[in-house]
């Protein structure tokens, strides 16, 4: 796992990490760790699959019987597993 240095972080704002982690009963660097990954990463994103499905609903989305057609046309044959020799 990739790590990363942070310099020069202001007196201040090192001592509020550290609060904040004690009061949610974790280190310093779980602490940065979480609220790195929540900027990163917040819970209120669009994802690529939610958004393609609002469009779709959008353009008039898509009949039952539409459905059936392309259920009945895609391949269910499983994959083959991959071989490395």
């Amino acid at each position: 796992m990739p790590s990363i240095t942070i310099r020069n972080v202001p007196d201040e704002v090192h001592r509020a990490i550290r609060v904040r982690a004690a009061l949610h009963g974790r280190s310093a660097e779980a602490e940065i760790r979480d609220i790195l990954e929540k900027a990163a990463r917040p819970e209120g994103r669009l994802k690529l699959g939610t958004l393609l499905a609002s469009i779709a609903c959008e353009a008039g989305g898509l009949t039952e019987s539409e459905v059936e057609q392309i259920n009945q046309l895609r391949d269910k044959t499983p994959a083959e597993p991959m071989s490395f020799e």
